[in-house]
């Protein structure tokens, strides 16, 4: 059973990216699955830290952008989701490459969600970063 109140279109999602650091760093919605939003992020130079691997800034951009969408996703009608709290646990660097993120759902609840969000480097499988979001369930 789905849990999106929601129907929008892949599309749809990452056109609200538009003009926004999620077109900027360069991320793009890949599927929406019953329970789950998926990601892809590239890691470069856009996103990358002093030392040449993937900014914790980035992960955690990554992370909220996917938990917030899909919280928008699970709101009824006439409500819209926004971040409160987001935490993370950067466990590998990664120099390039494209990292995936998952997004999938703790709790929805009527006035507040949690999601926890896995980012994965594609190439080798590996988790990159555990992430934890808690939104705040608004009216629109």
């Amino acid at each position: 059973m789905s849990i999106w109140n929601k129907k929008l279109s892949l599309d749809e999602l990452n056109a609200m990216g538009k003009n926004t650091a999620i077109e900027n760093i360069g991320i793009k919605l890949t599927e929406i699955g019953v329970d789950t939003l998926v990601g892809e992020m590239p890691v470069n130079s856009k996103s990358h830290q002093i030392h040449g691997i993937l900014h914790g800034g980035a992960s955690v951009l990554f992370a909220e952008t996917l938990g917030s969408l899909a919280g928008v996703m699970a709101c009824k009608e006439g409500f819209t989701a926004v971040g409160l709290d987001i935490n993370a646990n950067h466990l590998k660097g990664v120099k390039d490459g494209i990292v995936i993120g998952v997004a999938s759902a703790i709790h929805i609840g009527r006035s507040t969600q949690v999601w926890d969000i896995k980012i994965s480097h594609k190439e080798s499988g590996k988790l990159v970063c555990a992430s934890r979001l808690t939104v705040a369930v608004i009216k629109e």
